[in-house]
């Protein structure tokens, strides 16, 4: 070697290493040996796999045509052991095993009669496992075929379902409650229980229940959810008896608060929460309705409303709110409407819930000298209409008439200004069309 392998520094005919970088001059001499020996043949044919001649796509001229396509067909070859290799895969019948059968017609190419086909009770039947689907089970909002697992999710296309909550509505023929998620809330933490009840003198009183879960507390939908049930019971068992509506309101509201206080005294497990957030809570609004007297209950900021038939006779506010705006408007300090203005003018003062501060039922009875209907609602409607003039503005004038519609559209009005919170509204003429009045 005349110069170094590694560094190319020349070297002396004795020299075993590199003196420039100590390359090992021995070792790429017999390297280069090695090679020098080597046969210059091919492999015997019998102990070495025979050699694949791949073919090539023809060479493409210099001409701005655009380069041919070629399918996997034009290519002739042979596979690694030599044999030629198919034109193509193709299955004339369909395979025997039905594990990839699709779980259900495509919804946007099947005909209607394929999809009833998929959705009849005959054919419901798990795809993916093949067992039968239970009667009853909900099936997909989107792909109307694939039913829903307890997680609330499709087996079959993974849509997530719409809560049962999100949207609810109810009419008795004399009252009637719509209920709705809003648009900025990921779930509905509202409930309402509308019903009638008989009195003893065998007329009948129309109830209304209304209730808002706090948000910043834990499970506020199902304190909202117990209280308006325990609330509607409660009324359930004093108004046949006898007792005074307006007595039998503030009995109501304890045993509201006391279905809510439960919540917290529940196991570990069933809470969402760690156990040393704030306890369930929610604010309460209800109405009892006869034939003579209208009565209204209430914790929280939750309202109701009185709006005449003869729009040219004042509405009015039947509640005052439990919280910080009324509380500096009742003591002076502010004007109603520099309180409302204020940041703090929705922290409620007043709630149900295992922490309240200390439970202060509020009832009122009222004597109308004319007809009219009770609007009962959260702060999610009466945000966009405040006043009990604007409420009257908004309310359908047949409302006495279309309880139901009323309320839808109220609850609409609310979506139109931005829906920044749940919305619910139950409204109730009065007095009590004695034809009208649903069963509990």
């Amino acid at each position: 070697m005349s110069v170094c392998p590694s560094c190319e520094e020349p070297l002396e005919e004795a020299d075993r290493f590199c003196g420039a970088c100590g390359y090992d001059l021995s070792s790429a001499a017999a390297r280069s040996a090695a090679r020098d020996a080597a046969p210059d043949t091919a492999p015997d044919p019998a102990g070495e796999p025979a050699s694949v001649e791949w073919p090539a796509a023809p060479d493409l001229d210099s001409s701005d045509l655009p380069a041919p396509v070629h399918l996997p067909t034009d290519l002739q070859g042979t596979d690694s052991g030599g044999s030629e290799l198919p034109a193509a895969v193709r299955f004339d019948t369909p395979p025997a095993d039905d594990d990839f059968r699709l779980a259900a017609p495509d919804p946007r190419t099947a005909s209607p009669e394929e999809l009833g086909a998929a959705t009849s009770p005959s054919s419901r039947t798990n795809s993916s496992r093949g067992y039968p689907i239970p009667a009853g089970t909900k099936l997909c909002v989107a792909c109307r075929s694939g039913h829903v697992d307890p997680d609330g999710y499709c087996e079959n296309c993974g849509h997530a379902q719409p809560r049962e909550r999100d949207h609810m509505e109810q009419e008795l023929g004399a009252v009637a409650a719509v209920s709705d998620r809003g648009l900025r809330h990921h779930r509905n933490e509202d409930f309402f229980a509308i019903s009638s009840a008989a009195l003893p003198d065998g007329s009948a009183a129309v109830v209304a229940v209304v209730c808002d879960g706090v948000s910043s507390a834990t499970r506020p939908d199902d304190a909202s959810l117990a209280a308006s049930r325990a609330a509607t019971e409660a009324l359930h068992e004093a108004l046949p008896r006898g007792t005074h509506p307006q007595q039998a309101m503030h009995e109501s509201i304890v045993a509201a608060a006391e279905a809510v206080n439960a919540l917290a005294d529940e196991p570990e497990t069933a809470r969402e929460h760690k156990p040393h957030q704030n306890a369930p809570a929610c604010t309460f609004v209800a109405s009892v309705v006869t034939k003579e007297l209208l009565i209204v209950g209430w914790i929280g900021d939750s309202r109701a409303y009185w709006v005449p038939d003869d729009r040219e006779a004042p509405a009015a506010r039947l509640t005052e709110d439990d919280s910080w705006a009324a509380q500096m408007v009742a003591a002076g300090l502010m004007s109603e409407a520099e309180a409302y203005a204020d940041e703090r003018a929705h922290a409620i003062t007043g709630w149900l819930g295992a922490d309240a501060y200390e439970l202060e039922p509020h009832t009122a009875s009222f004597k109308p000298d004319r007809p009219g209907v009770v609007v009962v609602c959260t702060d999610g409607l009466w945000n966009y209409a405040e006043s009990a003039d604007e409420m009257a503005r908004v309310l359908p004038a047949d409302a006495a008439r279309n309880p139901l519609h009323s309320a839808q559209v109220l609850v609409g009005h609310a979506l139109d200004g931005g829906g920044h919170d749940n919305v619910t509204v139950a409204v109730l003429p009065f007095p009590v069309p004695q034809s009208g009045a649903g069963s509990a």
